[in-house]
């Protein structure tokens, strides 16, 4: 379980007022649900997402999963996490052009457990529409296959938590569909706790569960209107 408590992380520039990115954003996420935070650009969300990977130290609160406290986490303790419990897919996935899409995908398991990493990762390449493409340059895949590629990295490692930035943000219709159908799919099947942010409300009508996100606070989400409706809840 994902859970996170009054997390504060407020930037300031210059003299300026400080941007308030996250400001006391109290949730949970079950193991196997799909949630989605809704909102427009410059609301928050990608700060949110740097502070659940560790990749941000919050002002204050905390990030909990399963109980303990990644946001105290060291630096090396910090690095494990994200190779091993935590999956991140990113809207432009940064991939290794010179690498095939077989070796790609096994290469957070070459940093953790390399043994029978082709094995663990074929099933997953197959599933995601990519078994006739294993031994294929990644700059030769497509957007759509680029994007299932990143999914395959970010689940090679079995995390027990996913999170996903715009992850159809490049997409047509059609591979939004399909990319998200599947994250919804592998989310649920392997019991995992996800979050995915967006500013499409079609992506989030595929989440379990929707909230929204405006000037670093969370609120109930209104799919007719796309506005915040309430005070933060958690």
């Amino acid at each position: 379980m994902l859970e996170l408590r009054e997390l504060v992380k407020h930037y300031r520039v210059g003299d300026d007022e400080p941007v308030r990115a996250v400001d006391g954003v109290s949730l949970r996420v079950d193991p196997g649900e799909l949630l989605a935070l809704y909102g427009p650009s410059g609301s928050g969300k990608s700060t949110l997402l740097e502070l659940i990977a560790v990749l941000l130290a919050p002002d204050s609160g905390a990030v909990l999963l399963d109980g303990r406290e990644i946001s105290a986490f060291s630096e090396d303790a910090a690095a494990d996490y994200r190779l091993n419990q935590l999956g991140y897919v990113e809207q432009q996935p940064d991939l290794l052009e010179g690498a095939t899409v077989r070796e790609q995908a096994q290469l957070k398991l070459w940093l953790s457990d390399p043994s029978d990493a082709e094995t663990r990762v074929r099933p997953l390449l197959e599933r995601l529409g990519l078994g006739e493409r294993l031994n294929h340059p990644t700059r030769q895949l497509s957007i759509g296959e680029r994007q299932r590629l990143a999914i395959a990295v970010a689940l090679s490692t079995d995390p027990r938590l996913l999170l996903a930035d715009e992850p159809t943000g490049n997409l047509d219709s059609q591979r939004s569909r399909e990319v998200l159908t599947l994250l919804r799919d592998i989310c649920h099947e392997r019991e995992v706790a996800m979050v995915l942010v967006t500013h499409d409300a079609q992506a989030a009508a595929f989440a379990d569960r929707v909230l929204e996100l405006r000037d670093g606070r969370i609120g109930s989400y209104d799919p007719a209107h796309a506005t915040l409706v309430a005070a933060p809840v958690s």
